[in-house]
């Protein structure tokens, strides 16, 4: 018979896209004010692999993630998906923009052998946590690179992404050959 034990360190990474640069800005403040110090950040891409969101959100949107330098326990990945709901529906509330959704935002967790996506939506590959909230394993860490499943988004197969997502994994890696988690 297995041993429950705690879970070993993640990080906590947020997805954050919209069309418009102060709302990035806002929603990486407002992050900041809740988790902490950004370990990470990565580039802005252009989110450009689909249109799906192009009638709540608009066009020539722009994804940024971040991840954070506290050590994250994943149990926690629920209340923070929650949080971020809320901060999507205060950006929208506050009418300052045209579209209905002008900000999106994923939280997950990155381990050094796969990065993790919250989700209030259900679907086939997701397993349900609590409270409306679904987890996914986007991508998993194998033969020294990323890999997707059959499910994961476009964006996220793409080299750019797994690019960042690898020195984010060397960093976890740096943390705990130092000592700083477990």
């Amino acid at each position: 018979m297995g041993q429950a034990k705690p879970h070993s360190s993640t990080l906590l990474l947020m997805a954050t896209f919209s069309h418009y640069e102060d709302v990035l800005c806002w929603a990486r403040r407002r992050a900041i004010d809740s988790w902490g110090p950004i370990a990470m950040e990565s580039p802005i891409f252009a989110f450009d692999n689909t249109n799906y969101y192009q009638s709540s959100m608009g066009e020539n949107l722009k994804k940024v993630f971040y991840v954070f330098e506290r050590s994250f326990d994943p149990s926690n990945i629920v209340d923070v998906k929650l949080e971020t709901n809320r901060w999507e529906s205060e950006c929208a509330e506050e009418g300052k923009y045209s579209e209905t959704r002008p900000l999106n935002l994923d939280p997950g967790y990155l381990t050094l052998s796969k990065l993790v996506l919250a989700s209030t939506k259900d679907f086939a590959h997701r397993i349900y946590l609590d409270r409306g909230v679904y987890a996914e394993i986007t991508l998993y860490y194998r033969q020294h690179r990323w890999q997707s499943h059959q499910y994961t988004f476009d964006d996220y197969r793409s080299d750019e992404y797994h690019r960042f997502f690898s020195g984010c994994r060397e960093y976890l890696h740096r943390l705990k050959q130092e000592g700083s988690v477990k």
